[in-house]
């Protein structure tokens, strides 16, 4: 029996010159896991470290020192990491409650709206964003100070991430507060459950963070270390803001967003300096002289590396045998250009962003390829929005929310019988159109084919449909009092619209 299963086997398996009754085995495999020796010193570096274990503590810091250099003395970093926070942040983002109370809706988006200018928010999360690009995380503690000018006192401090740090034997915990800023505020004792620290971060067996270990001072500030150790306070993870992304599964903390371009921006800066150091040594000598005599043959005599003076617009003669030539400045090549393009878009790339923004160059750009090159970015940064939003404006709106219902008749009486949910959305700016004309048209094509609808317009513009409609309302009623016309807009066919795009695309496509 199990030997007529075998030959059956045998003969589905095997091909027409297969011998009867073997089985053949098909070993496959990948050319990518084999190390050869021309791929050897490619693969050297390649390991199996976890996602913790490949971002070490050691290997972040010198990841962060570098990234930091990088953006400070860098231009095109410099420039793209502001480019990617003011993109992302803008003027900073707008609230819309959406309760059920629309007076309550009215009162706690101004009052959060006063309290945000207050801070600083929109500033902060730019400064925050910039951070998390070239240090790969960063922390933000919600604390009380007594110098806010609003009712709710609630502040934002932004921390970079060295200063969450593993409280090894070298660290000494001094006065482990609830609240850093508050010396009267309770001691924060840990969970049974909590595990011990990683890399300054506790977590509970659900892998959930707990507790941070936040030094008072800077380990690069000169008086941080003192003798007997660190002073750090243990906070508990509902005052902490831990932004960063995380790219692999169990990953605590952040490497910078920038670090595969790190290499790139030191090969385009040294590329840069060697073009410029070999054109000034092209145009320090305005000539040479030479002979063209055999070397038994007479000339008249000179002195080797002699400097000979000529007046600018005269003619020189030369000694008897010797001729003078003017040195051709080779640099910059005509390749330099391109090789700066491409670094820069190979940089570029690790953030999404289009060769045009990083680059501030817009040259070779179409109508059509700028805009296709973008939609990738926007999508990006809703991404990276969203992600903020998650991540420290939620949060930020609870905890502005508990201290504000304490305060006796700040907010209506309805919003302490909410659930603790809050519902809301925020509002970012919003993207200008290349051409204002065709996106108005596309806009008036959706709302009259009902495939859109004016929050949803609004919000593409970083707007509250609400607040708008109202302001539009005051605006007709003061121009019909003022006996002003109100003239329609004309909207045209999508038909029209198209054929005009078709020509415009076309034009483009000959030029």
């Amino acid at each position: 029996m199990f030997n007529w299963l075998r030959q059956l086997g045998s003969r589905r398996a095997g091909s027409a010159h297969a011998p009867r009754g073997r089985m053949l085995v098909v070993r496959g495999k990948y050319d990518a896991a084999q190390t050869t020796h021309e791929n050897r010193r490619h693969w050297a570096n390649a390991d199996h470290l976890s996602a913790n274990a490949a971002a070490s503590a050691e290997v972040r810091r010198t990841l962060r020192c570098r990234a930091r250099y990088e953006v400070a003395n860098n231009s095109y970093a410099k420039g793209i990491v502001l480019t990617l926070a003011n993109y992302v942040v803008g003027t900073g983002p707008r609230l819309q409650m959406l309760t059920g109370d629309p007076e309550a809706n009215r009162v706690i988006e101004r009052e959060f709206s006063r309290w945000a200018k207050a801070i600083g928010l929109a500033h902060k999360l730019r400064t925050m964003r910039i951070a998390q690009c070239e240090s790969g995380e960063v922390f933000a503690l919600l604390a009380t100070n007594p110098l806010v000018d609003a009712p709710v006192q609630l502040d934002v401090r932004p921390i970079e991430a060295d200063q969450v740090a593993d409280p090894g034997y070298r660290l000494q915990a001094v006065g482990r507060r609830k609240n850093a800023n508050d010396p009267a505020s309770p001691a924060y004792s840990l969970p049974p459950t909590a595990y011990s620290p990683i890399d300054g971060i506790t977590f509970d067996e659900f892998g959930n963070a707990v507790a941070y270990y936040v030094l008072r001072q800077h380990p690069g500030d000169n008086t941080a270390w003192k003798a007997g150790g660190v002073e750090f306070d243990i906070m508990p993870a509902e005052s902490v803001i831990h932004l960063f992304r995380a790219e692999r599964p169990g990953q605590s903390r952040g490497i910078p967003e920038i670090t595969p371009a790190l290499p790139l921006f030191a090969t385009l800066r040294r590329y840069t300096l060697a073009v410029l150091g070999a054109a000034e040594m092209a145009a320090l000598p305005s000539g040479v002289i030479y002979t063209d005599a055999a070397a038994d043959a007479e000339a008249s005599s000179v002195e080797p590396m002699d400097a000979v003076e000529m007046d600018r617009g005269t003619w020189m003669t030369m000694p008897f045998g010797w001729k003078i030539g003017q040195i051709k400045a080779e640099q910059p090549t005509t390749v330099y250009s391109d090789f700066k393009h491409e670094v820069i878009n190979e940089i570029a790339r690790c953030l999404n962003m289009p060769f045009n923004i990083a680059a501030g160059n817009s040259s070779g750009y179409n109508y059509a390829s700028g805009r296709l090159d973008h939609q990738a970015f926007f999508k990006s940064i809703r991404i990276d929005q969203r992600h903020l939003a998650d991540v420290v404006l939620d949060r930020i709106l609870k905890a502005w929310l508990n201290e504000a219902v304490l305060i006796e008749g700040y907010l209506p009486q309805s919003v302490r019988t909410l659930d603790a949910e809050f519902p809301h959305q925020w509002f970012w700016d919003g993207f200008e159109h290349v051409d204002p004309a065709k996106e108005a048209n596309a806009q008036a094509t959706r709302l009259n084919s009902n495939t859109t609808t004016l929050a949803a317009e609004f919000a593409r513009s970083g707007l509250d449909w609400e607040t708008e409609l109202r302001q539009r309302a005051r605006e007709i009623s003061l121009m019909r009092e003022l006996g002003l016309t109100l003239e329609q807009p004309v909207v045209r066919s999508p038909q029209s619209v198209a054929e005009d795009e078709d020509d415009a695309d076309l034009e483009e496509a000959a030029s």
